[in-house]
């Protein structure tokens, strides 16, 4: 494989990283909240949106509410969860609804609930998706689902779905149900954004050939393409033969010069091509 040189990180610096990872995405999720979702009333799940909901009916300030439920949320989660949360989600934690209070009067930058919606999923989707990147969390409802998870058995997905569906169906109630579906695109647009920022846009292709010339298509991908191979052993469902498959891993911009190597080998090589969203090792990214 291409081969890259082992810098490794120190310690201190690495930590120091994280910690920005945690203000740096925080702040954009609190950002995110004032310009794009309270303005609309889109309560997309999460304290952020128990905030949006008390904002309108009661008149709270919305930083206050999120410290309110943040900063107890991470005591509870330190007394039965134990300390693996960590300085780092109690920066956050702090920190986030910091950001709200202080760009509060940031004029929105849309009225139209469907546009604050999407791009309100996406600044809160990448904020959180940074967040997890520094190893840490912002508290909240995550804290809440993982309590519940403890104490009822139901997987983290499904108390996270109950809580994130509760406070929506709630948006539906105080607001419209108009309001409560433009709530489920954001949560929707979220999920997807933390996926893509934590997993990043596939940009690795990897192939699986089964060709009768295995030692040529090897020796080729090794010396012409630069990346290493593996080989796997498997059989022909019909034949009961044996016949190894060469699997191999490239660049999106190398995969053409795969293709065309192979087939230039073997015209009939049987290959299967995948994404591969995220790699790391030699040649690919660091852990």
């Amino acid at each position: 494989m291409k081969k890259r040189r082992n810098q490794k990180i120190h310690p201190a610096i690495s930590r120091l990283m994280e910690y920005g990872y945690v203000l740096i995405g925080s702040g954009i999720v609190a950002l995110s909240f004032n310009v794009f979702l309270l303005p609309n009333r889109i309560a997309s799940g999460g304290v952020s949106g128990i905030s949006t909901i008390l904002d309108a009916t009661i008149g709270w300030e919305p930083a206050y509410v999120q410290w309110a439920l943040n900063i107890p949320l991470f005591i509870a989660g330190v007394i039965f969860l134990g300390r693996q949360y960590g300085y780092k989600t109690l920066a956050g934690t702090i920190f986030l609804p910091f950001v709200v209070f202080l760009t509060s009067d940031v004029e929105p930058w849309t009225l139209d609930p469907l546009l604050g919606s999407l791009f309100g999923g996406i600044g809160v989707g990448l904020g959180l998706g940074i967040v997890f990147r520094g190893n840490a969390s912002t508290g909240g409802t995550d804290l809440a689902a993982q309590i519940i998870q403890k104490f009822s058995g139901l997987s983290i997905g499904t108390c996270v779905a109950l809580i994130d569906g509760l406070i929506v169906l709630s948006a539906a109630i105080v607001f419209d149900i108009e309001r409560g579906l433009y709530a489920l695109i954001g949560l929707y647009v979220t999920s997807k954004t933390i996926d893509l920022v934590q997993v990043g846009i596939g940009r690795s292709k990897m192939a699986m050939i089964i060709t009768n010339r295995q030692d040529e298509v090897r020796e080729a991908i090794l010396n012409k393409i630069d990346r290493g191979v593996t080989k796997l052993s498997a059989y022909g469902g019909y034949t009961d033969q044996e016949r190894p498959i060469i699997m191999c891993v490239v660049d999106q911009t190398e995969f053409t010069k795969l293709k065309h190597l192979v087939q230039s080998i073997d015209p009939v090589a049987f290959v299967i091509v995948m994404d591969a969203s995220e790699v790391l090792g030699e040649g690919f990214k660091r852990a």
